[in-house]
C-alpha cells in the first residue's frame, strides 16, 4: 500500500498504544513482593575524643613559636645551611620514629597526640631552651671560656632542656589522659618529645658544622650524633614519661602527678648532664663504650619487660570479657600476644575477600577495651564506662563480620 505524505491519519504511530512513551518497558508479571526492613543498620560508634587530644590553643603557640625559630635559623646559619641541616637531620629522626613505632605498637597512641609530641619537642622546648641561653648571655655574657662552657654543657642545658621536653609530657598528661594508661605510653610520649627535640637541634649542628668546616665536619659530626647516639635525648626524656606513666597507672590526680614529674626530670637531667660530661670532660669513647651502650641495652631490656607486663595486662582484662561470653578463652588468647596476633591476621588473609583489615581493627578495639576496664577497674576514669560499651560494640561487629559466610 501506497501511504500519501500528506495524509496524517495514514501514517503509523511511533508509539503503540499501549505504551505511555517510546521508552516504558511493558509489564509481563506481578512485581515480585519487596519485605519491609526491620531497621535501619547502626552506625558504628566511635570513642569520644574528649581526654585524648591536646588542647587547640597550644597548636596556635607552636605555630607563633616555629615562625620565629624559622626566622631564627635563617637569620643565624642562612637558608642553604639551614636546608643541608634540615635534610641530614631527617635521616635519624626517621629511624627514631620507626623504633618508637615499634613500641608503640602494641597499642597505638592517638595520631594527634603524636604529632603533638613531636612538635613540642621540636618547636617549644627547643624554643624555651633557645630563650634561655639567649636570657642569661644577655645577663652574664657568652660563654666564653672553657670552664663556662662546660658549665653551660653539664648543668644548664641538661636541666633546662629536660624541664623543657618534661613540660611536653605533663601537658599531655593533664589534656590526654584517657591516653595515658601507664608507663609504656609515657615512655612513647617522651621518646617522640626527644625526637621532635633532637631534630631540629641537629639542624643547628649539621649546618654549623657546614659553615664552619664543609663536608668533612659536617660527615663527622653527622656520625656522631645521627649514627652513634640518635637516641640519646629520645632515652633521656623517656624517663620522665616512664615516672609520669607509673603516676598515671595509679591514678594520680594532676598535683599528686608533680612529684613523680620531677623525679623523672631529676633521672633525665642525670642521664643527660653523665652524657655531655664525657663529651666535655672525660674519654668520650671510654665512657660511650663503658657506660651510654650498657644504660642504651637496659634501656631496651626495660621496654621489653614492660611490653611484656603490657600483654600480660591485655590478656587478664580480655580474660574477664572471655568468662562473660564476649570472647571464646583462644581469642583472648590470640588478642593478647604477638604470636597470636600476626597468626591471626595470617587467617583473615585467607578469608573471602581477604580481612585483613578487619582482623586489625578487632585488635586495635580490643586493646583498647581492656586498658578502658583497666582505667575502670582502678577508678581514674569516670568515662571508662561508656568506651567501655562503644569498644564492645566495635568488637562485637568486627567479630561478626570476620566470621560472616
Amino acid at each position: 500500500m501506497t501511504l500519501d505524505p500528506g495524509d496524517a491519519s495514514a501514517r503509523p504511530s511511533l508509539t503503540p498504544p499501549e505504551f505511555p512513551s517510546a521508552l516504558a518497558q511493558p509489564r509481563h508479571a506481578a512485581p515480585a513482593v519487596i519485605p519491609a526492613a526491620t531497621t535501619s543498620p547502626a552506625a558504628m560508634p566511635v570513642a569520644p575524643r574528649r581526654g585524648r587530644t591536646a588542647p587547640i590553643w597550644i597548636g596556635g603557640v607552636l605555630v607563633l613559636v616555629l615562625v620565629a625559630l624559622v626566622g631564627y635559623f635563617l637569620n643565624a646559619l642562612g637558608p642553604a645551611a639551614s636546608l643541608i641541616g634540615m635534610v641530614l637531620a631527617l635521616i635519624p629522626l626517621a629511624g627514631v620514629l620507626l623504633a618508637v613505632r615499634i613500641v608503640d605498637r602494641w597499642e597505638p597512641e592517638p595520631l594527634n597526640l603524636v604529632i603533638f609530641a613531636v612538635a613540642w619537642g621540636g618547636i617549644a622546648a627547643v624554643g624555651i631552651a633557645l630563650g634561655v641561653d639567649l636570657v642569661l648571655s644577655f645577663v652574664f655574657g657568652s660563654a666564653s671560656t672553657p670552664e663556662s662552657e662546660a658549665v653551660s654543657a653539664i648543668i644548664q642545658a641538661p636541666i633546662v632542656e629536660e624541664f623543657g621536653k618534661g613540660l611536653g609530657v605533663y601537658i599531655i598528661f593533664l589534656a590526654a589522659r584517657r591516653a595515658f594508661d601507664g608507663p609504656v605510653d609515657g615512655i612513647v610520649y617522651g621518646a617522640l618529645i626527644g625526637a621532635g627535640f633532637a631534630f631540629t637541634e641537629n639542624i643547628q649542628y649539621f649546618a654549623v658544622s657546614f659553615l664552619e668546616g664543609g663536608a668533612a665536619d659536617t660527615t663527622v659530626t653527622f656520625f656522631m650524633r645521627g649514627i652513634l647516639s640518635p637516641f640519646a635525648h629520645v632515652m633521656f626524656t623517656s624517663v620522665t614519661g616512664f615516672a609520669l606513666g607509673l603516676a598515671a597507672r595509679r591514678g594520680a590526680t594532676a598535683g599528686r602527678a608533680i612529684g613523680p614529674w620531677v623525679l623523672g626530670m631529676i633521672g633525665a637531667t642525670t642521664l643527660h648532664a653523665l652524657w655531655n660530661a664525657s663529651a666535655v670532660l672525660g674519654d668520650f669513647w671510654a665512657l660511650y663504650v663503658t657506660l651510654q651502650v650498657p644504660l642504651f641495652v637496659g634501656f631496651i631490656l626495660g621496654v621489653i619487660a614492660l611490653r611484656r607486663e603490657e600483654s600480660r595486662l591485655t590478656r587478664r582484662r580480655l580474660g574477664e570479657y572471655a568468662e562473660a561470653g564476649w570472647f571464646t578463652p583462644q581469642e583472648a588468647d590470640m588478642l593478647a600476644t604477638g604470636a597470636g596476633r600476626k597468626a591471626g591476621l595470617a587467617w583473615a588473609g585467607t578469608l573471602r575477600g581477604d580481612r585483613t583489615v578487619l582482623m586489625k581493627g578487632f585488635i586495635a578495639d580490643a586493646t583498647a577495651l581492656a586498658a578502658a576496664r583497666q582505667r575502670a577497674i582502678t577508678g581514674r576514669d569516670p568515662h571508662a564506662a561508656e568506651d567501655e560499651r562503644v569498644l564492645l560494640q566495635r568488637t562485637t561487629a568486627a567479630r561478626a563480620a570476620l566470621f560472616a559466610p
